[in-house]
């Protein structure tokens, strides 16, 4: 832990997090004592996943379940709908080679407070990279048992009708992200008011956890952005 401190504050004098290309290259650092995707709770090394070591099974994409991938518990898409640029593009944002104008993420990146966002390092956690895809921008929610319900073996982690539902470990580090990045991000829409209650709940079910605190200390280090969430639960 001590050694891992040490190298963040070194990294940290010249890292810059602007967007998030940069954030994925300081993550695999930050979660170097902590080598645990976050839905289902799988090992990894450098960038394979260990599906073994929690009875992961593929839902369609074998090859793409043992890739580690960064997820953002909050989808760019969802804080992505609130600006123009993803709605409705920019001037800044014409297909050099096909002379078309464009929108979306792509032309959301232009906008540095969109950058930033989608590179704010609290929001991003290792993931299996086919539940990372399947997941896509779907909301959080509790999952009934359904015969429709999307598994995957011994990873409680469950989808259905783009809904999805994480690991019970996980729901109040999920809860906590939401509420972070809608306090951080105001005016974003990042929290509905169905969700409120849901997040609400697991908060108070799954307490913080230790490493939460500790990831927390190591982002502050790097990106200057204080989690004001977990400050009042870290003791």
């Amino acid at each position: 832990m001590i050694s891992s401190v040490l190298l963040l504050l070194s990294f940290s004098a010249f890292a810059k997090i602007h967007n998030f290309r940069e954030a994925k290259k300081i993550l695999p650092k930050i979660h170097a004592d902590h080598a645990k995707t976050l839905y289902c709770g799988c090992s990894y090394s450098k960038k394979t996943i260990d599906l073994k070591s929690c009875g992961y099974i593929p839902h369609k994409n074998p090859k793409r379940a043992q890739r580690l991938e960064w997820e953002h518990v909050v989808p760019a898409h969802a804080f992505g709908q609130a600006f123009i640029e993803w709605r409705e593009g920019s001037a800044k944002c014409i297909d050099k080679k096909k002379k078309k104008p464009f929108k979306g993420r792509k032309c959301a990146r232009t906008n540095p407070q969109f950058a930033k966002m989608e590179g704010d390092l609290h929001n991003l956690y290792p993931e299996i990279g086919e539940l990372n895809g399947l997941r896509s921008n779907f909301s959080m929610a509790m999952i009934p048992k359904s015969t429709k319900t999307i598994t995957f073996g011994a990873c409680p982690a469950r989808i259905e009708d783009r809904k999805f539902e994480p690991m019970d470990e996980a729901k109040g580090i999920v809860a906590r992200v939401y509420m972070y990045m809608d306090a951080t991000y105001p005016g974003r829409g990042i929290i509905s008011n169905k969700n409120e209650k849901l997040f609400e709940a697991w908060n108070k079910m799954y307490p913080v956890t230790m490493w939460e605190c500790q990831r927390a200390k190591k982002i502050e280090l790097i990106q200057n952005t204080k989690n004001l969430v977990l400050a009042k639960l870290c003791k």
